[in-house]
């Protein structure tokens, strides 16, 4: 198997075994990248994120190998990438938000507005909240710059989230990755672990839409 992002997305334990057996040590720089793109780069939100962190702790657990270096690995690739996205909002934020003539923008208009509802819900609690939330754990960082939300806070959120996230979803995949069911359902499980956070996104979406618009 030579996985492509399609592959990754939907068969992601198989293109992580592949990429393990393949690469080598190179498979766990590959993790760290992936995961720091995701919440460090504003711009790729499509990214796998939870479906990875599941496959990895699966992997450990069916392959032997290391949980505790997957959990620091990821932990700091996720603290790491907020932050630099933190760093991207407040240095140059406003410049991308800049509308372009003839040209899309940088980010669609309505994750970001999804986004600052999040954040008028949940204050600087949003930080911890959306790592659990696909798309908006990517923007929520760059909004918190955007919006000059303090390094310290910033960091303190940040940390509770990232960490949190990151033991989760690797203990889940690493305790109930390897059940039969699971394992013989794979795809179906990834494809939960995709959906299921975006639900109270469109929910939110849903009832934004249906409000009726004030004159």
């Amino acid at each position: 198997m030579n996985p492509n992002l399609i592959d990754l997305i939907l068969h992601v334990d198989k293109s992580v075994a592949w990429i393990f057996h393949e690469w080598g040590w190179v498979a766990w720089a590959l993790v760290f990248l992936i995961v720091f793109i995701e919440t460090g780069v504003v711009v790729f939100p499509f990214l796998p994120g939870d479906s990875l962190l599941f496959a990895c702790g699966a992997f450990a657990a069916t392959q032997g190998q290391p949980l505790g270096v997957f959990l620091a690995l990821i932990g700091a690739a996720a603290l790491i990438g907020n932050t630099v996205n933190w760093f991207i909002g407040r240095t140059i934020g406003d410049l991308l938000l800049k509308p372009r003539p003839g040209k899309k923008p940088w980010i669609k208009a309505e994750h970001l507005e999804e986004t600052h509802r999040f954040f008028d819900k949940w204050g600087g609690w949003a930080v911890t909240l959306s790592r659990f939330f696909p798309i908006i754990r990517t923007i929520t960082p760059f909004v918190a710059g955007v919006g000059k939300m303090g390094f310290g806070p910033f960091s303190a959120y940040n940390a509770l989230g990232g960490l949190t996230w990151t033991a989760v979803f690797v203990l889940a995949g690493f305790f109930f990755g390897g059940l039969p069911w699971v394992k013989d359902n794979f795809s179906l499980v990834v494809l939960l672990l995709v959906i299921i956070p975006l639900i109270p996104a469109f929910l939110g979406f849903l009832r934004t839409w249906r409000k009726p618009s004030k004159d």
